[in-house]
């Protein structure tokens, strides 16, 4: 009954996508660990030459097993000195993700230009305030796989039975087309001393509102999705530090919050060890209604000099708490980020 009630669900969910030709978009709990999924904004904004990242998300395989909602995402930025203490910063990113027995899948890549400006701070400080402006363009699809479904003229009411070889009369089509995407954002952030920064940053997704439909309508247009985000590490010792942040986003009717806290321990060393220990909420809408609590989230993270590696679970606290038995999500991130070689030419970002 668990799996029927949360099929049933599925269902209700591939419905609205096929009545207003989307879906919002996937997330990230680790969201800090996704930087250019978050704001094509935080392109280039890290400590060192390049950085390259990876994550993945499977969400709901207690109660869909292999036919959870898994989400792949990958990025490279790579940040150059273009005059003074300003970098022009160049990279791209992919994201696919894969959700319910009908396999609706998502699939897009864009390359990444952002624009570091600093506005104080010297290049030997580890002082220092940037702005940065960032742009993403690249192309995008969804498809599902009619083999999985079957529709009421496929229903053999005197046999009781569904019979996938009659046709199933439905317009609509396995894929939709290839569409433009175009993202864009801002960030500030001041690194005020060792371990002591704020940031800030906001940013819209699908800003041309591409056609998304399995319909073939020119008339129905993807919503853009709105993100808006902040955070700080804040020093509470010599090698203790709490990390603040949250990040909001809205897309159509669809709004959420994820918020919380790391805790960093670092044996401030030349070649650094920390560990991260964090809780985080999420809190999102229903349809029409009003806010509810929807996860709570715990995660560890371990950086190793250029390395840092992330875990996390979603524990459920929604009203799918009975099929789900609380087991929500986890997520594995991976973040390397070459050092830089050139100490005039460093800078000094905040630890997200």
């Amino acid at each position: 009954m668990k799996k029927l009630y949360f099929y049933i669900l599925a269902l209700m969910i591939l419905s609205s996508t096929y009545a207003f030709g989307q879906s919002p978009d996937p997330r990230f709990s680790q969201f800090y660990a996704a930087p250019l999924h978050l704001n094509p904004a935080l392109n280039g904004v890290f400590d060192g030459t390049w950085r390259t990242v990876i994550n993945y998300r499977d969400q709901w395989s207690s109660v869909l097993g292999n036919e959870a909602f898994r989400t792949l995402g990958a990025s490279f930025d790579y940040r150059h000195n273009i005059v003074g203490d300003d970098y022009l910063a160049l990279g791209f990113n992919f994201l696919r993700d894969r959700a319910g027995e009908s396999n609706l899948t998502l699939t897009e890549g864009n390359l990444n230009v952002s624009y570091l400006k600093k506005l104080s701070g010297t290049g030997y400080s580890s002082r220092g305030q940037y702005l940065i402006a960032g742009s993403q363009i690249g192309v995008g699809q969804r498809s599902f796989d009619f083999g999985n479904l079957w529709f009421s003229s496929q229903f053999d009411g005197f046999k009781e039975e569904v019979d996938f070889a009659a046709d199933n009369n439905e317009l609509i089509s396995g894929n939709t087309n290839v569409y433009l995407n175009i993202n864009a954002g801002l960030m500030w952030y001041g690194v005020i001393a060792k371990n002591f920064s704020v940031y800030a940053g906001a940013a819209v997704n699908r800003a041309n509102s591409p056609m998304i439909t399995f319909l073939g309508d020119n008339s129905l247009r993807a919503e853009q999705r709105w993100v808006a985000h902040a955070g700080a590490q804040i020093p509470i010792g010599d090698q203790l530090s709490v990390l603040p942040a949250i990040a909001f986003n809205l897309q159509g009717a669809s709004r959420s919050y994820t918020f919380g806290s790391n805790i960093r321990y670092s044996n401030d060393d030349w070649r650094e060890v920390a560990i991260r220990l964090g809780a985080w909420g999420h809190i999102a809408n229903q349809l029409e209604d009003s806010v509810q609590a929807d996860a709570l989230i715990f995660n560890l993270t371990l950086e190793y000099d250029a390395l840092q590696i992330g875990i996390s679970y979603d524990i459920n606290t929604s009203s799918l708490v009975t099929a789900s038995n609380s087991r929500g999500a986890y997520e594995l991130s991976l973040l390397y980020t070459s050092p830089s070689t050139d100490r005039r030419k460093k800078v000094t970002c905040p630890n997200f």
